[in-house]
C-alpha cells in the first residue's frame, strides 16, 4: 500500500507551460520536410534530445501519447503539433457537447432508439450479416412501423431532450469557466449562404415540422433531391435572398476590417460570390440582360439548325452543320452574315440600356465577364462603368497605336465646338471643314499642335521599345482552361475553399473521357498558335509600309484582276468552295487547279480579265471626269507616288516623311479640295 503510494507521490504533475515545452521541443526536433505518417516520425524520433529540465525522454514519450490520444490524428506530425498546442491551451475547445465529467450524452432519437432496442436480436437471427446490412434492415423495419408504435419512441425521446435542455441550462450556471471559450462566437461576420443552402435550410426545417422522427437519410431523400427540379422563378427567389444577405455581409466585413486591423484582413477576405454561373445567368436574365448573338453568320446557321438535332449525337452535329453550310448558295450565306450584323446592332442597343438600368458594380462584373473590349458603347447612352471599363482594357500585350498628327490634334480640339455651332453639318462635311481650317491656319498657331505630335511620337516609341521587351502570355493547357471554365461552380459548391475545389477539379478531369475533353485541347492549340504568332511577331521587324496597297477614294471603282490566273483565284475564293482550308494551302490548291486546267479554259478566264479591264478603264474615266481639276490632279499625283518602285526599303519623304503620312496629307487635301 505505502508503495502505491510513494509510485505516485513521484508522478511529476505537467503544468501548461510544461506541455507547450514538450511540444515546442519536439516540433524542433522533426526533419525540415516532416511528409511520412505521424507514426513513423513518432517512432524515429530521439527522445533523450526531446527530454528537458527534470523531465526525462521515456516521461516525455509517455506525456506526449496522453496529449495525442486527445487529438485527430490523420495528417502528418508537424501539423499535428499545432493542434496539440491548441488543444493545450484551451482543452474544452470543441463542438463536443462533454464539457464536464457530469455532463450526459444527447438524447437518442426515436430510430436509434428502435435501433439499439432491435439490433441485438436481428444480429442473433442473422449472424452472417455485416453491420451495414443490418442497419439497412432496421431502417426499413423503422420505416413500417405503424405510428401508434412509432409514438412510444417519440415520447421517449421527447421527455429526455426536455430534462437534457433543462440540465444544460443549469449545468451552464454551475460552470460558466468550463463553457466560456466554447460558447464565445467569433465576432468576424458570418459568411453568407447560397441559394441552394438557404432553400435547403428552409425546407429542412418544414420536413422537421411535419416528422419530428426523421432520420438525416429521410431528410436527404425527401429535400436534398428537389433543387434540380425546381422552376427558375422559384430559384429566382432564393438568388435574390442570397444576394441581398451577401450585401449585408459585405458591409458589416468593411466595418470590422475598419474596427480590427490587428486581425490582418483585407477586402479579398470578403466573400466575392454565392452564385454559381448557372445562377449567375439566370439572374441575369431575369433582370433583362439581353442574349448575346451569334459571332458570325456561319454562327447563326449552325444555332438555328441544332434547335432541330436534339436526337443526334453533339459529336456529330458540328460537321453536320459544316456539311450543310458548304451546300448554300452564296446568297444564302449573305443573308445569314446580315441578318446577324443586325442581330449585334440591337443586342448592342439593348446592352447599353441594361448597363444603364443596373448599379456601377453590376456593370462592372458584366463589362469583365463580357471582356467587351470591342463593344461598341455609346448606342443609346454610355455608362459611367463603361468609360473606367475602357481605360482598363489596355493590355501590356497590345500593339501601341501609331501616334496621331498634328492636324489630327487639331481637328478633336475643334470639332466638338464646330458641332455645337454647326449641328447640321454631317461628319463628312465637318472633316472637310476642319482640313480647310487647318491649311488657312498660320505657321505659327501650327507649332504647337507640332510639338504636341513630336511629343506623342516620342512617347509612342518608347512604349514600343518596351513592348519588345515583353513576352507574351505563357500559352494554357486544355486542363487550365477547363478549369478557368468551371472554378466559379467549383468555388460556390466548395464554399470558396479553393485548395478542396482544385483537388475536386482535377479529380474530375482525370475521370473525364477523351471525347469529353477534345473542345478544350482544341482552345489549348489555339492558345498555342496565339503564343507561336506573338512571339514570331515579336521577334520580326517592324512591317513596312508597300505601295501595293493604295488608298481609295470616294467613287472610285474597284479595280479588277490583270490576268486570267487572278481572275480564276477570285472566282475559287468567292465561291467558299475551299474555306475549310488555311489560307496558305487554299492559295497552294487553286495554284494546282489552275496547273491542271485546259489551256481553253486558261484562255477563256484571260479574255473575261481582259473585258473586266476594259470596262474598269471606262468606268475611270469617267469617274474622273466627274471630278474637279484639283481633286482631279491630287488623285493622279498619289496614284503615281504610290505606284513608283520604292525597292524594299521603306520609302522616306523630304524631312524623313513616310509614305503612310504622305498618304494621310494626300487624303487631307483631297476632302478640303472635294468641298
Amino acid at each position: 500500500m505505502n508503495g502505491e503510494m510513494d509510485s505516485t507521490a513521484k508522478e511529476p504533475v505537467w503544468e501548461q507551460n510544461d506541455l507547450l515545452k514538450l511540444l515546442d521541443a519536439i516540433k524542433g526536433n522533426l526533419p525540415e520536410k516532416d511528409l511520412a505518417k505521424y507514426k513513423t516520425s513518432e517512432s524515429h524520433l530521439d527522445w533523450e534530445k526531446v527530454a528537458f529540465n527534470s523531465y526525462s525522454g521515456e516521461m516525455c514519450k509517455q506525456k506526449w501519447h496522453d496529449v495525442s490520444r486527445e487529438i485527430r490524428k490523420f495528417r502528418t506530425l508537424t501539423e499535428l503539433i499545432v493542434d496539440a498546442q491548441d488543444y493545450v491551451k484551451n482543452p474544452y475547445k470543441g463542438k463536443k457537447l462533454k464539457k464536464h465529467p457530469d455532463f450526459p450524452k444527447k438524447p437518442l432519437t426515436p430510430y436509434f432508439r428502435f435501433f439499439m432496442e432491435k439490433r441485438a436480436k436481428y444480429a442473433k437471427l442473422h449472424p452472417e450479416m455485416s453491420n451495414l446490412d443490418l442497419t439497412k434492415i432496421l431502417s426499413k423495419k423503422y420505416k413500417e412501423l405503424p405510428e401508434r408504435k412509432k409514438e412510444k419512441y417519440v415520447k421517449d425521446f421527447l421527455r429526455e431532450k426536455e430534462s437534457f435542455i433543462l440540465f444544460v441550462f443549469l449545468n451552464r450556471q454551475d460552470h460558466p469557466d468550463l463553457l466560456e471559450n466554447v460558447n464565445k462566437k467569433s465576432n468576424v461576420p458570418e459568411k453568407p449562404k447560397t441559394p441552394q443552402q438557404l432553400w435547403y435550410f428552409h425546407e429542412k426545417k418544414a420536413f422537421l415540422k411535419a416528422r419530428p422522427d426523421a432520420t438525416t437519410k429521410d431528410i436527404k431523400d425527401g429535400v436534398g433531391k428537389q433543387w434540380p427540379q425546381l422552376s427558375d422563378k422559384k430559384r429566382i427567389k432564393w438568388i435574390t435572398k442570397s444576394l441581398e444577405q451577401k450585401k449585408l455581409y459585405e458591409e458589416k466585413m468593411r466595418e470590422f476590417i475598419q474596427q480590427h486591423p490587428e486581425m490582418n484582413m483585407t477586402e479579398e477576405n470578403i466573400v466575392k460570390s454565392t452564385l454559381t454561373k448557372a445562377e449567375r445567368q439566370l439572374k441575369d436574365k431575369f433582370d433583362g440582360r439581353p442574349d448575346k448573338p451569334p459571332s458570325n453568320g456561319y454562327s447563326m446557321f449552325c444555332a438555328e439548325l441544332m434547335s432541330s438535332m436534339k436526337d443526334v449525337p453533339s459529336t456529330e452535329r458540328m460537321v453536320m452543320c459544316s456539311q450543310r453550310w458548304k451546300l448554300l448558295k452564296q446568297s444564302e450565306k449573305d443573308a445569314y452574315q446580315k441578318r446577324c450584323e443586325q442581330k449585334k446592332k440591337e443586342y448592342e442597343v439593348e446592352m447599353n440600356r441594361y448597363l444603364l438600368s443596373i448599379s456601377e458594380e453590376e456593370q462592372q462584373r458584366i463589362l469583365s465577364e463580357q471582356k467587351m473590349g470591342s463593344f461598341k458603347k455609346g448606342v443609346g447612352g454610355s455608362s459611367p462603368a463603361s468609360k473606367k471599363k475602357s481605360t482598363k482594357a489596355k493590355s501590356s500585350t497590345e500593339k501601341p497605336k501609331p501616334p496621331v498628327s498634328a492636324m489630327f490634334i487639331f481637328s478633336e480640339e475643334k470639332r466638338p465646338k464646330l458641332q455645337q455651332e454647326k449641328p447640321d453639318l454631317s461628319d463628312m462635311e465637318l472633316t472637310r471643314l476642319l482640313a480647310r481650317m487647318w491649311n488657312e491656319l498660320s505657321d505659327k498657331k501650327k507649332e504647337k499642335y507640332k510639338n504636341l505630335e513630336m511629343t506623342l511620337k516620342a512617347e509612342s516609341e518608347k512604349q514600343s521599345k518596351e513592348d519588345k521587351g515583353k513576352l507574351p502570355e505563357t500559352p494554357k493547357t486544355a486542363q487550365d482552361i477547363w478549369q478557368q471554365s468551371v472554378i466559379g461552380d467549383y468555388l460556390a459548391r466548395f464554399k470558396n475553399d479553393r485548395v478542396k475545389a482544385q483537388k475536386a477539379m482535377e479529380a474530375t478531369w482525370n475521370t473525364m473521357e477523351k471525347k469529353e475533353k477534345i473542345m478544350w485541347i482544341k482552345k489549348a492549340a489555339e492558345d498555342q498558335k496565339r503564343y507561336e504568332r506573338e512571339l514570331s511577331e515579336m521577334r520580326s521587324p517592324a512591317p513596312v509600309v508597300t505601295p501595293g496597297k493604295k488608298m481609295k477614294f470616294d467613287g472610285e471603282p474597284k479595280k479588277p484582276p490583270s490576268n486570267g490566273y487572278q481572275k480564276f483565284s477570285q472566282e475559287m475564293l468567292s465561291n467558299g468552295e475551299l474555306n475549310h482550308l488555311p489560307m496558305k494551302e487554299r492559295m497552294g490548291e487553286i495554284g494546282g487547279r489552275w496547273q491542271r486546267l485546259p489551256q481553253k479554259e486558261k484562255d477563256r478566264y484571260k479574255r473575261l480579265a481582259e473585258e473586266k479591264q476594259r470596262q474598269y478603264k471606262v468606268l475611270l474615266e469617267q469617274w474622273l471626269a466627274s471630278l474637279s481639276s484639283q481633286e482631279r490632279a491630287t488623285y493622279k499625283e498619289y496614284n503615281s507616288l504610290v505606284s513608283h518602285k520604292f525597292g524594299s526599303t521603306q520609302y522616306r519623304g523630304p524631312n524623313n516623311c513616310t509614305l503612310k503620312n504622305v498618304c494621310f496629307l494626300f487624303f487631307c487635301l483631297y476632302l478640303s479640295c472635294s468641298s
